[in-house]
């Protein structure tokens, strides 16, 4: 199934083409970008509704489901926030994120720590809090053995690697033979050991499976949840009793970057499932969802403003400033992360004119600091924006520090309906701040200013 993301817009709501167009002038015009403010991220909010709410919707037959975003995907809180508003918890890999999870409100019961090297004080504090913990290895159960006291509210689970193998894109793929996640369910011995470990642990209630991630195929991502059903099935049968109640399947749906539409959909990835392992909705088992990417990415952009440009050896060259430190990954892994590009005029409407090929470079000090090569836009010029699209997740929430360049200014907005006649008057936009743009004075604080002679004062 494929939608547009035109589907978005209900209850007069503007498209998000226009909602997207409608910001960028507005934020030209309210000097978010410009040249004191030459690059900055942007969230939209109604977009963001509307695609949790495709994921509820997707999932409204399933009796018991908790969908929680992975926080790595924005880890920004008051977007982890607008998410626990709209019914979500939240997935949680490191420290850091569970305390900004924390920040964001999420309760307890709905926040599932996950990270294959989690320390004992990350597990004591998860147990103390009640969040739930899935177990990366048969070792870490062993430290839970330990750091367990029977009062615990967690809800607690083992992760298992089904080995089904990896998609498209090798470094994003979690489910080959060697992958550094889970326990490794098709090795010698493995599936007896994962039986005996839940004999062991009556507490141990839950299995866990990420098969999903970018460039993996609905059906390797259904594959692996099958197979992770198939072992509850057996751990239960063997022990004769019910002890897994609960499947924690992962999120990783995949996000079409080559155009505006969504596929695949939500209803699509339950569609495979239920092909899949049609047990899985049968209400024997709740379930748990960490998406992400998915969620975000498409209700996002990343504004810059053009510096200079130049030619050179016969290309034509446009310097801006979203490159590496922003988009980290379009720009060491092009060919896997391409991103949609379109050229603005310096007032924010968008640029028209003949194709001109060009390449669109950021301001990293090292030459592969390139955000796309040859692309096909309206030629540009200084003072000009272009405008990133899909990168709501991941891309200006968890910048890159390259040449203490400053983290980019955030901005949530929401645009009023009737943005429909393209002439550039659009309706108005309401810009909130999600993160202040990082200054000078921060980069040097960060940097160690505090302790800026602990290298020369005697005895160091």
């Amino acid at each position: 199934m494929t939608q547009t993301t035109s589907a978005h817009h209900e209850g007069g709501t503007a498209p998000p083409a226009a909602r997207f167009d409608a910001a960028v002038r507005a934020a030209v015009g309210q000097g978010l970008l410009g040249e004191g403010s030459p690059v900055a991220g942007f969230i939209d909010t109604e977009g963001v509704r509307a695609s949790v709410g495709d994921l509820h919707d997707a999932f409204a037959a399933t009796p018991e489901v908790l969908h929680t975003f992975a926080a790595k995907a924005c880890s920004l809180v008051p977007v982890l926030r607008l998410l626990a508003d709209c019914g979500m918890g939240c997935e949680v890999a490191s420290p850091g994120e569970l305390r900004l999870a924390v920040e964001a409100g999420f309760a307890a019961s709905r926040v599932v720590l996950d990270s294959p090297a989690k320390t004992r004080e990350e597990i004591r504090l998860a147990l103390a809090l009640g969040v739930a913990v899935n177990a990366d290895s048969l070792d870490e159960l062993r430290r839970i053995d330990a750091l367990r006291t029977p009062g615990t509210g967690s809800v607690l689970g083992l992760r298992v690697n089904p080995q089904v193998g990896g998609g498209s894109i090798g470094p994003m793929s979690t489910a080959t033979d060697t992958s550094k996640f889970g326990v490794a369910l098709r090795d010698p011995g493995a599936r007896e050991a994962i039986v005996k470990a839940f004999r062991e642990r009556p507490w141990l209630t839950r299995l866990h499976a990420h098969v999903g991630s970018q460039g993996c195929p609905l059906e390797l991502i259904a594959d692996g949840v099958a197979r992770t059903y198939e072992l509850a099935e057996e751990i239960n049968a063997t022990l004769g009793v019910r002890q897994v109640t609960s499947l924690d399947i992962g999120g990783g749906l995949p996000v079409n970057f080559t155009d505006e539409t969504v596929h695949p959909t939500y209803a699509d990835y339950v569609a495979a499932l239920t092909a899949a392992a049609p047990g899985i909705f049968s209400g024997r088992y709740s379930l748990v969802t960490e998406f992400g990417r998915s969620l975000l990415a498409k209700n996002g952009f990343i504004g810059a403003r053009v510096e200079y440009t130049k030619d050179a050896g016969g290309r034509r060259i446009a310097l801006t400033h979203a490159g590496a430190q922003t988009a980290t990954r379009t720009v060491l892994m092009p060919d896997a992360w391409p991103l949609r590009i379109r050229a603005f005029g310096p007032d924010g409407t968008p640029r028209s004119g003949p194709p001109l090929a060009q390449d669109i470079a950021g301001p990293c000090c090292f030459a592969g600091d390139m955000v796309a090569y040859g692309r096909e836009l309206p030629e540009l010029a200084e003072d000009d924006v272009v405008v990133l699209y899909d990168t709501g997740a991941y891309y200006f929430s968890t910048p890159w520090a390259y040449n203490s360049l400053p983290r980019p200014a955030v901005y949530g907005f929401r645009a009023a309906a009737g943005l429909t006649d393209g002439s550039g008057h659009h309706g108005q936009v309401t810009f909130v701040t999600v993160r202040d743009a990082q200054s000078l004075d921060d980069i040097a604080a960060e940097s160690g200013l505090a302790h800026a002679d602990a290298l020369i004062e005697r005895g160091a």
